[in-house]
């Protein structure tokens, strides 16, 4: 007799032979998601549709608009990609094919090998991705021991994804094959070609690009609207640790297993303190710049970056005084509301805008002028008596939300402004086929910063990262390109160095909660790093911003 099991979809219990697909169930629920269903949270725990149900359980669907989904979108179409690559150019033609990091909708890649990367071949293995789709060809996952997967992979090219085996503790991993062609894929797969409609490949710089939906418009390619500076802070990043012979996680767990994490660390932070006495001396050079405005997205390293550069103007000879922007808030009863009736600090109508460019005008003419401070318990601007003249060779550094935005500093002459961006484009990667996105780099430091300063548990932060990355993307990013410069203040080393303070809160986040999925997913990444001891690192550096101990105040 068949054995029939319960399985609750959204909240009515449905009875399903045992074995059935979780492909075959979502089937039945489809056409109640506006979008394509990719992935099923069974119970707590993502499985791919190709799996069977076994047991009385609870699904949820997870659709091509959900994070999860999207994430499993473009990694079946990295394999897509990969196969097509291989077949039109030949295998034996092609030295590597690296995905180097995400771009506006779109994963900036690099090829080198015998062939020359034009219109014309992109052209090609475009098509070839298309036929592949027309055959609706599966992906196939297998299970295979950890040795034997490494062999394989060496033998076939894929040196990066064995040396990151060297350092997984399980005895078997993972891979995935696509009519013949198999790799190592970190997280899930669709489960054939026919799920992945929307793609494009285009020439871009000295590499091209491989175009995705959004998150927000699954169904079509999202628009590809670069940003020209964050690209060649990150290009140039990725060269310089491809320099250094860093360039995956598997090549740094290698030198941190050799004894030499603490070369690593000074050999970065050197790099780093470079960049800043570069910006520093530029801003020097321009000798009518009186404001240096600074922007970035939450834990880019905003407040430790202004200190170090303020060190590096005096350096130049120049007399920096920091002015927090969060001091010209308005009076809580004046910030408006968003459509939630919450109060809207993130816009520019909680800023005192007038005020701010009378004061930094009054600044500019020689005047001197009382200085607000703001009383975030009672909600007001309040003046204790702390003036402020700008003489021969003083600089004002301000930071804040809207600092690369003109209509906050729109009475200040362009001449006497040099904006920075600052953001953590980290371009290590854990081979050369799976990226590691930037936001999560943030988000592993907004966690461990929260834990430490605010007593917020994973749960709390990961609950509300969307709504931050939501007022970045109203609030900072659309201004980046408006900065004379980016500062890039990734470090390579520093997913190491967090691992062993964000492990234990994200293994505090409840099972069943709406944030254990993702805490599960960062932890499952955290476990391609061998750690390295926060005792290396040094006391001026921008990461203890985010563990402690550093000589500024944060």
């Amino acid at each position: 007799m068949e054995t029939m099991l319960n399985v609750t979809v959204n909240g009515t219990i449905h009875q399903y032979p045992y074995g059935t697909t979780y492909r075959a169930i979502a089937a039945e629920f489809q056409e109640n998601y506006p979008h394509q269903i990719l992935l099923v949270n069974r119970d707590g725990k993502l499985r791919e549709l190709q799996k069977a149900v076994k047991r009385d359980c609870s699904l949820s669907m997870v659709t091509a608009a959900d994070k999860p989904g999207r994430q499993t979108y473009e990694r079946s179409a990295i394999l897509l990609m990969l196969k097509a690559f291989y077949d039109v150019v030949g295998r034996e033609q092609v030295e590597h094919v690296r995905v180097e990091f995400s771009l506006s909708n779109a994963l900036f890649c690099r090829a080198r090998g015998s062939f020359t990367l034009d219109d014309a071949l992109l052209h090609r293995i475009e098509d070839r991705m298309r036929e592949l789709v027309r055959q609706v060809l599966p992906i196939e996952k297998q299970s295979v021991d950890i040795e034997d997967a490494a062999a394989f992979l060496t033998e076939n090219g894929m040196e990066d994804k064995a040396r990151l085996l060297k350092y997984r503790i399980s005895s078997r991993v993972n891979l995935y094959t696509l009519d013949g062609f198999t790799d190592y894929f970190y997280g899930y797969m669709v489960p054939d070609t026919g799920y992945l409609q929307w793609f494009a490949l285009e020439l871009f710089e000295d590499g091209f690009i491989l175009r995705l939906p959004s998150l927000e418009e699954p169904e079509q390619v999202g628009k590809f609207t670069p940003s020209m500076k964050v690209f060649q802070a990150m290009h140039d990043a990725e060269d310089r640790s491809a320099a250094m012979y860093i360039s995956n996680v598997g090549e740094m767990d290698d030198m941190i297993a050799e004894g030499n994490a603490t070369q690593l660390i000074l050999a970065h932070e050197a790099l780093m303190e470079k960049r800043v006495g570069d910006i520093a001396e530029e801003i020097a050079r321009r000798k009518d710049v009186r404001f240096v405005m600074i922007a970035g997205p939450s834990s880019s390293g905003k407040t430790t970056f202004s200190h170090r550069l303020s060190t590096q103007l005096m350096a130049c000879g120049l007399r920096p005084h920091p002015i927090a922007t969060d001091n010209y808030f308005r009076n809580r009863e004046d910030t408006p509301r968003d459509a939630n009736g919450q109060y809207d600090f993130e816009g520019l109508g909680a800023m005192d805008v007038e005020q701010f460019n009378s004061d930094m005008s009054r600044l500019l003419k020689g005047e001197t002028v009382d200085m607000p401070t703001f009383n975030f318990k009672k909600g007001v601007r309040e003046y204790n008596g702390e003036k402020l003249t700008l003489g021969d060779g003083d600089v004002l550094v301000i930071e804040g939300i809207h600092c690369l935005n003109d209509e906050f500093s729109h009475s200040l002459p362009k001449e006497s402004k040099y904006k920075i961006y600052i953001s953590c484009l980290t371009t290590l990667n854990i081979d050369d086929h799976n990226r590691i996105p930037t936001t999560d780099a943030r988000l592993l430091r907004r966690i461990e910063r929260d834990a430490r300063t605010r007593g917020y548990g994973a749960q709390a932060t990961i609950k509300m990262w969307p709504s931050v990355r939501r007022g970045e993307e109203q609030n900072i990013f659309p201004y980046q390109d408006s900065a004379d410069t980016v500062f890039n203040s990734s470090l390579i080393y520093e997913t190491a160095l967090l691992k062993p303070y964000v492990q234990p809160l994200l293994f505090g986040v409840p099972r069943g909660s709406d944030e254990y999925l993702e805490a599960k997913r960062l932890l499952k990444f955290l476990d391609y790093f061998l750690p390295v001891p926060a005792d290396d690192v040094p006391q001026t550096s921008l990461m203890r911003e985010f563990v402690g101990g550093g000589i500024y105040k944060t």
